[in-house]
């Protein structure tokens, strides 16, 4: 991928997974794709301490701008 690809992934966003949760959901209900990075691992106990709680929320480049300004609105 070359580093103009619209179709790259770009971070938008970072914040606990909760938020990330509610973010994605407005992002989808806009119809931008969203794919949610995070450390915490699969487990009945999803207990985190620090950064390995934070969750990363990566669009499409060429939606990046307008999940920034949902985002700021």
């Amino acid at each position: 991928m070359e580093a103009g690809d619209p179709s790259a992934l770009v971070e938008v966003h970072r914040c606990d997974q909760r938020e990330a949760l509610v973010v994605k959901g407005l992002f989808e209900s806009e119809g931008i794709p969203v794919l949610i990075r995070s450390r915490i691992p699969q487990s009945v106990y999803p207990f985190t301490v620090g950064a390995q709680g934070e969750a990363v929320l990566l669009v499409p480049r060429a939606d990046a701008d307008r999940s920034r300004r949902l985002l700021s609105g």
